[in-house]
């Protein structure tokens, strides 16, 4: 019985995803609007421990801002890095995850402070990024649908 018990819990255990394998729902080309500007969001799926995520927004015939994105795993833990602008890039740690929502927070950066990734009952993508702004806190919201790239 003991051997069917341990059998039983190892079973578990190799079920059982890690934070990093419950984020791939992100993965996949993502579309919203701001305004009069489109935004887009492009994750490729993990591979190598890693997921590179690019961000555009487009305002009529121009892109207004761009960003790097990555989620990787490093030294036991996952963090989201973004670099904005291609600037430097900033390190969130993720500090939780459930089949549709990650946090990832850097309680040291100017802003945002927290950047949260859900997925709605609808199936989109809503990420949010929130923090302390001249004294302010300020919370904004970014919504997206899941675009089908026809050729893929």
């Amino acid at each position: 019985m003991r051997v069917l018990t341990i059998l039983f819990a190892l079973s578990l255990c190799a079920q059982e995803k890690s934070k990093f394998e419950m984020l791939g729902w992100i993965a996949g080309n993502w579309s919203g609007n701001m305004g009069r500007a489109t935004m887009e969001e492009n994750w490729l799926p993990a591979a190598g421990g890693a997921m590179l995520g690019l961000s555009r927004v487009v305002a009529g015939p121009r892109m207004v801002a761009f960003e790097f994105l990555r989620i990787v795993q490093k030294d036991g833990e996952v963090y989201y890095v973004a670099q904005p602008g291609g600037r430097p890039a900033t390190e969130f740690k993720l500090t939780s995850v459930t089949a549709t929502k990650a946090v990832f927070e850097n309680p040291a950066h100017d802003h945002p402070k927290i950047i949260t990734y859900e997925k709605d009952s609808e199936g989109n993508l809503v990420a949010t990024i929130e923090g302390d702004e001249r004294g302010q806190h300020k919370k904004q919201e970014f919504r997206f649908v899941r675009q089908h790239i026809s050729g893929r």
